[in-house]
């Protein structure tokens, strides 16, 4: 594909780009900036979803990009990868075990009774979709009340900071197989290495992690509709803060540095026989993303378990060909290759409209002669 390189234009750039900023400020005189604590706060989905997309767990730097693009999820993706590929990697983690979560959110839908017990948490999941005319004049002492009565009602008895595993009773019962790690054997880089089909199964997950949401959402539906055999079975869906661990420099032991806000979702989809003849047992797909974002870890738990069976018996439809799933659910790499439509294209379309016309040169030409003779 050729482009054109083109002279001048510079004042022209230089006044979108300042008209751009005028539209991020123009509520007036008495407006005010967005504060990095409100988007935080009160645009929470947004600001998990970036970072999800980003690959870069960074609340303060998602929240500049969050106001920098005006609301943009996926220019603001955009500008938290290009930070973070400056960045020198300074230490890797152990493999981490979500088990040990300090949650907020747990539900399972395969069993009524779990381990611990349901915990609802914070969900629009049994609200009605409502439009809540009071927010449209909702004063600052109103808006603040809301925390202060709620840190007032909070039950006194405290709810532990973690639960069992749900997977963990169906290994026990011996409806799943035993976790195998391979040991010595480093999950597969995104960010350091090419996607060559065919890839491993950490490389997926690692792609879908930080695809968009609604690429996943999309894919995963084709698969629900028909376009493909999974029909899963959420049997845990877990948000909280995952700690993070990391070798001390000096003894090497792992130590908590800090904490993550993460999406997990596990899914068990239809059993299948052992290939060497042994148990069946039921198949399983795993999401995982930063932040509250609990659509995608679930479109990508069943993209997972469609995948995988892809790779093992051959894709039956999109959502089971690693190749068409991983190459089209990242959003920055679709929204770039989108949108550089719009720049100039000015010698390809000049080639295109010669070929045109002289191709309806030539067919008048042929019917001239058709006439003449």
């Amino acid at each position: 594909m050729s482009y054109v390189a083109i002279k001048g234009g510079g004042r022209a750039i230089q006044g979108a780009e300042e008209l751009l900023e005028y539209l991020r400020c123009e509520q007036g005189e008495g407006g005010l900036p967005l504060d990095l604590a409100t988007i935080k706060s009160q645009l929470r989905f947004l600001h998990g979803r970036v970072m999800a997309e980003g690959g870069l767990y960074h609340p303060d730097l998602a929240a500049l990009a969050i106001k920098q693009f005006m609301g943009d999820s996926l220019e603001a993706s955009f500008a938290l990868r290009a930070y973070r590929s400056t960045k020198p990697r300074l230490a890797e983690t152990p493999c981490l075990d979500t088990g040990s979560m300090r949650l907020v959110r747990r539900i399972s839908s395969a069993f009524k009774d779990i381990p611990g017990g349901q915990m609802l948490g914070a969900s629009t999941d049994f609200s009605l979709r409502l439009l809540r005319m009071e927010l449209l004049d909702e004063s600052p002492e109103r808006f603040q009340e809301v925390a202060a009565a709620w840190l007032k009602n909070m039950p006194a008895d405290q709810v532990p900071d973690t639960f069992p595993k749900v997977l963990d009773h169906l290994r026990q019962e011996g409806l799943l197989p035993q976790v195998d790690i391979p040991e010595g054997k480093a999950p597969f880089d995104i960010t350091r290495e090419p996607l060559i089909f065919p890839v491993p199964r950490s490389a997926a997950l690692a792609t879908m992690s930080r695809a968009e949401t609604g690429s996943l959402l999309a894919l995963a539906y084709s698969n629900m509709r028909g376009y493909g055999d999974i029909h899963p079975t959420v049997a845990e869906m877990r948000v909280g803060y995952l700690p993070m661990l990391l070798p001390h420099p000096i003894s090497g032991e792992a130590m908590e540095v800090g904490e993550v806000l993460i999406t997990e979702c596990e899914v068990v989809a239809m059993y299948e026989e052992n290939d060497s003849g042994g148990t069946p047992h039921f198949t399983l797909g795993y999401g995982a993303c930063f932040g509250h974002n609990e659509v995608k870890a679930l479109a990508m738990a069943v993209l997972d378990r469609s995948l995988q069976k892809g790779m093992k018996g051959g894709p039956a439809n999109p959502s089971e060909d690693p190749e068409f799933v991983l190459l089209h659910v990242d959003g920055i790499d679709s929204m770039g290759f989108c949108t550089h439509y719009k720049m100039p294209h000015y010698v390809t379309f000049q080639s295109d409209m010669d070929r045109l016309r002289t191709t309806q040169q030539n067919l008048a030409d042929h019917k001239g002669q058709e006439v003449t003779a």
